[in-house]
């Protein structure tokens, strides 16, 4: 009867050691599996602009890339107020050349009576432009919690890379902003701002 409890014993363990390995590679795993379908989906903000965090590296590394003066692109860029504040950018397009670093900045106002916390997710068209955007800086990493009536100004600071299509002449970033722990869908609108107004950077 020893011998049998032993037994069971042991064929327990080793199924809980199974459990316990199956459950940490499944944990190991959901991280390349959500910027997959991430990547698929053409949602979110693993896009490859957003998988390295910020650095001095990388920022030396786009500095020191070539500017492609023979090609010019338009960024179009879109805000979407999914929620009661305010919510836009400081303009509506520029235009770029790939491997040129620039800087645009958002505006955003709490306009309710109470504090709230709240997160932009980016999305781009042509969805084949998302791997070639990629952010240095951007408001779009974090959460923010703002006052009744705060105002923000943040910056984005992007480069196109080079190897972009040479059929792709427009780009359209479009943001987001939703209230975090809300019942407002998160999911980014297709509405694009029309350009009124373009700089030459």
């Amino acid at each position: 009867m020893l011998t049998k409890t032993i037994s069971a014993n042991l064929t327990m363990m080793r199924k809980l050691c199974v459990v316990a390995l199956g459950m940490f590679a499944f944990g190991y795993a959901l991280v390349p599996m959500y910027k997959a379908i991430c990547e698929m989906t053409g949602i979110n903000i693993l896009a490859l602009g957003e998988r390295e965090i910020p650095g001095s590296a990388r920022l030396g590394r786009l500095k020191n890339s070539q500017v492609d003066t023979t090609r010019t692109i338009t960024i179009e860029f879109d805000a979407n107020s999914r929620g009661p504040w305010m919510f836009k950018p400081a303009q509506n397009s520029i235009q770029v050349h790939p491997g040129q670093m620039t800087t645009v900045m958002y505006e955003f106002q709490n306009t309710q009576n109470r504090t709230m916390s709240a997160q932009a997710i980016p999305s781009y068209a042509p969805r084949q432009a998302a791997s070639h955007f990629n952010k240095l800086e951007c408001f779009c990493f974090n959460q923010y919690t703002l006052a009744p009536g705060e105002k923000k100004q943040w910056p984005v600071v992007f480069v196109v890379d080079h190897k972009l299509s040479k059929d792709v002449t427009t780009i359209t970033l479009s943001y987001t902003f939703f209230e975090v722990g809300s019942k407002l869908p998160p999911a980014p609108t297709a509405s694009v701002f029309q350009a009124n107004t373009k700089w030459s950077v």
